[in-house]
C-alpha cells in the first residue's frame, strides 16, 4: 500500500514543543544509563544504502552520542547534530577516540548543514519530537541523492527506536504502572511517539524497509533509577513526587531482582529509506 504524506498531522503539538530544554539536567543519566544500539545496525544499513567506507553520516538529534558510537566505531566520519548545549558537549567527549566526530549545533528542522553534503540520516529516538514536515525538507536538500556509490532519486535515512517492552512479566508491567502513575507528562510523549504507519508515510512516496533487533539492558538498583531519571517526563529531585517515586521504583527493583539485577528489554526497530525532494 502507498502512503501519502498529506493523511497524517506532521507538526509537533504544543505539549511537545522546546524538546532540547526538557533534557536539561539529565545528561549524565541518559549518557550513562539509557540503552545503547545493537551493532548489527550499522552492517544492515551499509549493505541496504550501498554506503562506501567514507560515507558521512549525520546523526540528527544526536544527545550524548549513543547512536552516533555505533557508526564511528565502524569507521564512518559522523556530523553530530544536537540542539541541547549538555548533550552536545557530553557527544563531543567521543572525538577524543573518534577523531571522524564532529559536533554541531543545529536542529532537524534547521541542521545547519550544506545541500547533498551527507550520505546517510539517522535519527534515534527522537522523531516525536520533530516538526516532521519542515524536517523532510531539510533531510531532502543535506542528503546527496543515492548515496556514495549510484545516483539515485533521493538520499537514505533511517530511523532508529529502542522500544522498551511494555509487559509481559512483573518486572516490565510495574515499571510501565509506575510510568503512568509518576511522569508527568509521559501518556502524551507516548502518544506522540512515530509508528511504522506514520514513518512509512514519511517516507513517501519512497518505499520503507524495517528490521527488529533484539536489545536489553541488565541493570543494578543505581542504574534503573538512572535509566528512569534520563526520561523527559519524570519528575527530578525537589519535584513534591520525586521521592515517592524514588521509593515505588525501588520497591519494584527488590521484588523483581535476580543476582543484583533487573532486564529491561528492547525491541530495537530500525526503518529506512529514501526521501525524495519534493518536485
Amino acid at each position: 500500500m502507498r502512503h501519502r504524506r498529506a493523511d497524517f498531522p506532521l507538526q509537533v503539538p504544543e505539549v511537545l514543543k522546546n524538546p532540547a530544554e526538557r533534557f536539561s539536567g539529565r545528561v549524565e543519566s541518559y549518557r550513562q544509563f539509557r540503552p545503547g544500539y545493537p551493532v548489527e545496525i550499522v552492517d544492515r544499513l551499509r549493505s541496504e544504502c550501498g554506503l562506501s567506507s567514507d560515507a558521512v553520516v549525520a546523526d540528527i538529534a544526536a544527545g550524548t552520542g549513543l547512536l552516533s558510537a555505533i557508526f564511528l566505531q565502524a569507521g564512518f566520519p559522523v556530523i553530530a547534530v544536537e540542539p541541547n548545549a549538555e548533550m552536545r558537549a557530553a557527544c563531543a567527549e567521543l572525538a577524543r577516540e573518534y577523531p571522524k566526530l564532529r559536533c554541531v549545533e543545529g536542529t532537524a528542522e534547521a541542521p545547519g548543514l550544506p545541500d547533498g553534503s551527507v550520505d546517510l540520516i539517522t535519527v534515534a529516538q527522537a522523531m516525536h519530537w520533530f516538526d516532521l514536515k519542515r524536517a523532510r525538507m531539510e533531510f531532502a536538500r543535506i542528503l546527496r541523492p543515492g548515496g556514495s556509490q549510484e545516483l539515485q532519486p533521493g538520499g537514505w535515512c533511517a530511523a532508529i527506536y529502542n522500544n522498551r517492552h511494555l509487559g509481559g512479566d512483573a518486572f516490565h508491567d510495574g515499571y510501565e504502572q509506575l510510568l503512568r502513575e509518576f511522569g508527568i507528562d509521559y501518556l502524551h510523549v507516548k502518544e506522540q511517539h512515530v509508528g511504522r504507519r506514520r514513518l512509512a508515510q514519511f517516507f513517501a512516496p519512497a518505499q520503507m524497509q524495517c528490521a527488529v533487533f533484539a536489545n536489553r539492558q541488565m541493570l543494578t538498583r543505581e542504574a534503573l533509577e538512572g535509566r528512569t531519571l534520563s526520561a523527559s517526563y519524570i519528575p527530578q529531585p525537589g519535584h513534591p513526587r520525586f521521592e515517592e517515586m524514588r521509593a515505588a521504583l525501588a520497591r519494584l527493583f527488590e521484588e523483581n531482582a535476580r543476582q543484583g539485577v533487573v532486564t529491561m528489554r528492547y525491541d530495537c526497530v530500525v526503518c529506512w529509506g529514501r526521501i525524495v525532494q519534493e518536485p
